[in-house]
């Protein structure tokens, strides 16, 4: 949103998925919830099946093929402080010939949390660590949630991979992302949604 805002345009959006190409990395998300956002957005989606270890080449390898598709000159990212990050994001960007925009970056966590709330940004915590636990999965970010995540010391925007959310609603969006049926289910140190 803020780089729409910001005068960018958006022509794609990309997902790495797992090996198999059937949810998201990180986030665990099924291809038809993101396919929904895509729609939502009336943009097409580009998904690129990967393992970590070929992640960064697969990376490279989609960016490279989006730029010439799409004429794309930019990839967006949502990071706010975290310096690796960033670098990891300009590197590959550069490597495909892309500038790397970070429309969040160094904006004050909290303000930013309340700000997405205000502009109508809805979005739902789809997978966390083991300190905050199965109870906040499928959690809609609004301000009890909020508070519940400062008294757990867990930062607000999980900035530091405390938990990951999936929006399900923003006003760039045509329609409301519809949900499936989950449950809750561990892997490692991580509790994720399960879509069935």
């Amino acid at each position: 949103m803020l780089a729409v805002q910001q005068g960018f345009r958006p022509v794609a959006l990309l997902n790495v998925m797992n090996e198999q190409g059937h949810i998201s990395r990180s986030h665990g998300l099924p291809l038809s919830i993101l396919q929904q956002q895509a729609d939502a957005l009336q943009l097409p989606l580009v998904t690129v099946a990967s393992s970590w270890q070929d992640y960064e080449t697969n990376f490279i390898h989609t960016l490279n093929s989006m730029r010439e598709r799409y004429a794309a000159q930019a990839a967006v990212f949502g990071d706010i402080d975290l310096q690796p990050h960033r670098d990891w994001e300009e590197k590959v960007c550069a490597a495909a010939g892309l500038e790397a925009i970070l429309p969040l970056w160094q904006l004050e966590r909290k303000l930013l949390v309340y700000r997405m709330l205000q502009e109508g940004m809805r979005s739902m915590i789809v997978s966390c660590n083991e300190r905050l636990g199965e109870g906040f999965l499928g959690l809609t970010l609004d301000d009890v949630v909020i508070a519940a995540l400062e008294a757990a010391e867990v930062d607000v925007c999980g900035e530091n991979g405390e938990f990951h959310t999936l929006v399900t609603d923003c006003p760039l969006f045509r329609n409301p992302v519809m949900v499936p049926q989950y449950r809750k289910v561990q892997h490692e140190k991580y509790w994720f949604l399960q879509w069935e």
